[in-house]
């Protein structure tokens, strides 16, 4: 099994052949794990469940994966992230909506760090914002990208656009409530229609 690749091993372990499925968690079990102990601030016992549910699903699910895809730890890190972020959801009881603050936005700007599995979550999270930008208007965009990408104040934004103040907070609102609601529904794996 240790010759094969991991497409070649997804391929087996849906036909239902359990040592392809050995030899892909003897593989990935310490980044699933080290990945969901940083997800849920070091509580061993959320990170085991998530680590478990994520060979479950490698398991039971029919989906295969396609190296046409991308690698396959960003696919694998992908499926963690999403079981963790509704495991975490679940136990707060509110499926609401994902909290960005401004401060969690900078630290997605690229940086160098030791950290891989850092580095993976925040590429994760930032191609999902970049995708969710696109359904924000022109003028919404723009105010993301001066205020967390370029770090424009927003007072300076306003002199800008040469628009009043409350103007751009309040576009600031609107454009943040719907990067929450696309990022939460994307994040939950489930579309509403749109």
């Amino acid at each position: 099994m240790n010759s094969k690749t991991d497409e070649e091993l997804i391929e087996l372990i849906v036909q239902n052949h359990r040592p392809a499925l050995e030899e892909l968690y003897d593989r990935y079990v310490k980044l699933v794990y080290s990945f969901s102990l940083k997800m849920t601030k070091g509580d061993t016992e959320r990170t085991k469940e998530i680590t478990q549910q994520v060979f479950l699903r490698l398991w039971t699910t029919k989906r295969t994966y396609s190296s046409a895809q991308g690698k396959f730890a960003n696919w694998l890190l992908t499926i963690t992230r999403n079981i963790a972020i509704d495991l975490i959801r679940k136990e707060q009881k509110h499926p609401g909506m994902l909290q960005l603050e401004p401060n969690e936005w900078r630290q997605m700007q690229d940086q160098q760090t030791e950290d891989v599995v850092q580095q993976v979550s925040r590429n994760l999270l930032k191609h999902q914002i970049q995708e969710a930008k696109q359904h924000l208007s022109a003028p919404q965009q723009r105010l993301i990208n001066l205020l967390y990408w370029e770090g424009y104040s927003l007072s300076e934004i306003a002199e800008l656009e040469q628009k009043p103040l409350g103007t751009i907070k309040n576009r600031l609102h609107q454009a943040l409530k719907k990067l929450r609601n696309y990022l939460s529904e994307e994040t939950g794996g489930i579309r509403h229609g749109k």
